[in-house]
């Protein structure tokens, strides 16, 4: 089994991206396969090399460590879309001369147009063809007129495509459906349609869990791949995760980036047994390290309704963390963090690091829970005691 993780550095990475990589992570080690990063960069507008550090960052910091990608080359990259144009041309060249993809000259204002009297018309809004039949002269004359063109995909008008789906079972989509949809942009770049379905075949991914918002780009998926030649990886797409309203989890109803979550003292192991319950079932409901906790996934254990995120579960099992963490691991994370510019090391003697974890584990919940302990148990004035008892 080969399984990925294909973030676009755009952002610091939230729970509901996490979530992916650990579920991907997770069913590739219960098979004891290959977990692959790749970084999905072709919108260099938005892609920042900053973001693209940080997320690796994460990762590592999380036990996510990838066993093909950045920084870990293997044989089937460059591992960055950016540094993969002419393979995707050459892709583009071809399916032009199969005759499966054209030019479209159509402006966005012109699109929308299109879709609004669609939709007036109870009628799907997709494309609705208009540069199909564009003869070799009048796309010339277009291309000297330097009208910028996207690069479609043509859908026959009758058939189905079907699949079975890992999670939700058989999928079936109508062609007259779909219509054509762009897969190289005005700017000379791959959609995410084309990019992603291309390097997931060249890169031998079997298995990929991603969201159920993805679920409607398979098909156009299938379809590249079938006209290429290529192999398409079995798919698995998970439930999303929502807020306590009950609509996708976003920064605003409480998502919070892993970067946030580390500054804010949660540890790792916290995380990563929080998230890999977030739409999994184990039958063991009690902590487990990473190993643990792959020996007991399954694609079939997956969920199909939403995942609630709930941050009193993530502190619990923060405390479980805090619990099962060792004293050395324990002191070193409480002793980087500082309160009222003093450490916990400003109060606690050398020699008694080990004795004072041990001491007020049970009462930890964020490492500067443990300075006002440690105010108040070695100094006489109790300078802490408001806040530590």
């Amino acid at each position: 089994m080969k399984t990925r993780f294909a973030p676009s550095p755009t952002g610091h990475i939230h729970l509901g991206n996490v979530r992916t990589a650990l579920f991907n992570w997770l069913a590739a080690h219960s098979a004891q396969g290959t977990f692959l990063l790749r970084i999905e960069d072709t919108d260099q507008e938005r892609s920042e090399d900053q973001y693209r550090q940080a997320l690796m960052d994460d990762l590592r910091w999380l036990g996510l460590q990838w066993d093909e990608g950045p920084e870990t080359e293997g044989d089937l990259g460059p591992y960055l879309q950016s540094q993969r144009e002419k393979l995707y041309h050459d892709y583009f060249v071809k399916l032009i001369e199969q005759q499966v993809a054209y030019p479209c000259f159509c402006t966005e204002e012109a699109l929308k147009v299109s879709r609004k009297l669609q939709k007036a018309s109870g009628l799907p809004p997709k494309y609705a063809g208009t540069c199909l039949g564009l003869s070799a002269e009048e796309i010339e004359a277009k291309k000297q007129q330097g009208i910028p063109a996207t690069l479609r995909f043509r859908v026959a008008n009758e058939g189905k495509i079907a699949f079975t789906d890992l999670v939700r079972g058989k999928q079936e989509f109508s062609c007259k459906d779909i219509g054509d949809f762009i897969i190289r942009r005005s700017d000379g770049s791959p959609s995410f349609f084309f990019s992603n379905a291309i390097d997931d075949a060249l890169m031998k991914v079997t298995h990929v869990l991603r969201g159920e918002d993805h679920l409607t780009n398979t098909p156009r998926q299938q379809l590249i791949l079938e006209a290429l030649g290529l192999t398409m990886a079995d798919y698995a797409h998970i439930s999303l995760v929502v807020g306590a309203n009950g609509t996708p989890l976003s920064k605003r109803h409480g998502s919070k980036s892993v970067q946030e979550l580390r500054e804010q003292g949660f540890l790792p192991a916290a995380v990563i047994n929080y998230l890999a319950r977030l739409g999994h079932h184990f039958e063991n409901e009690a902590y487990m390290n990473p190993e643990d906790l792959a020996a007991a996934f399954s694609i079939e254990r997956l969920g199909k309704a939403p995942a609630r995120y709930q941050l009193e579960q993530l502190m619990y099992w923060q405390h479980e963390a805090i619990m099962h963490a060792d004293d050395q691991s324990l002191w070193h994370w409480m002793s980087k963090v500082e309160k009222d510019e003093l450490k916990v090391d400003a109060f606690v003697p050398a020699d008694m690091t080990i004795e004072f974890v041990r001491m007020i584990r049970e009462n930890l919940m964020m490492p500067e829970d443990a300075i006002n302990w440690a105010g108040n148990l070695f100094t006489e004035s109790g300078l802490y005691e408001q806040t530590a008892l």
